[in-house]
């Protein structure tokens, strides 16, 4: 790594160098997408709520705002906030497990999170947000390192129970995702009202 992208620069700001951050071009540039880092950097500090999240897709990647597509948009109606307030930085802190887009296999699927990024910046970014008062950890790259469990995301939101009110972990809002929600409606009966009130509650 060459002085531009060292992480310890005392003159940048930590969200500068994570911007800065070019760890990954040569790892994104032989993905089929050939494409450059493009870190999405969305938090403040002392925010209200905090979204965990898994990596930007091809959309957020070229827009350069997080959750800017159809999953956000079924992310925000489970949160019961609008556009407006999602994208609020001071109340809300949106953090992915990789910062950049990863790109896609030769199948077109999602490459997952670069573990370089979470090795390199996770730790001292959870240092910066401090205690929040609610965490919404979205998909199981999330919930492994945030919740330290080793179950699958079905298993995980099952027991939300048991990291609630502080801490909610949610399947990935993604389309892919519409047969499961079919198959656990406890999942809208149950969790996203009690979301929505703990929502309510740290926006206050």
């Amino acid at each position: 790594m060459d002085k531009a992208n060292r992480s310890d620069r005392s003159d940048l700001s930590l969200r500068d160098q994570i911007n800065n951050c070019r760890i990954c071009a040569d790892r994104f540039a032989a993905t089929p997408t050939r494409h450059s880092p493009r870190p999405v950097v969305w938090f403040n500090e002392a925010p209200r709520i905090l979204i965990a999240g898994q990596a930007p897709g091809m959309r957020v990647h070229a827009s350069g705002k997080p959750f800017d597509d159809k999953s956000g948009d079924r992310l925000r109606d489970w949160l019961g906030i609008t556009a407006k307030v999602f994208y609020d930085r001071p109340k809300v802190a949106i953090v992915p497990m990789a910062f950049c887009f990863p790109g896609y296999d030769t199948k077109g699927a999602d490459l997952p999170p670069p573990k370089v990024c979470q090795e390199t910046w996770h730790d001292r970014v959870m240092q910066q947000l401090a205690d929040v008062p609610l965490t919404i950890v979205v998909g199981g790259y999330a919930q492994r390192y945030h919740l330290g469990v080793k179950t699958g995301v079905t298993a995980t939101v099952q027991g939300w129970r048991d990291f609630a009110p502080r801490v909610y972990p949610l399947p990935h809002p993604s389309w892919r995702n519409t047969g499961w929600l079919k198959k656990n409606p406890w999942f809208a009966d149950e969790l996203l009202p009690d979301l929505r009130a703990q929502v309510k509650e740290a926006l206050q």
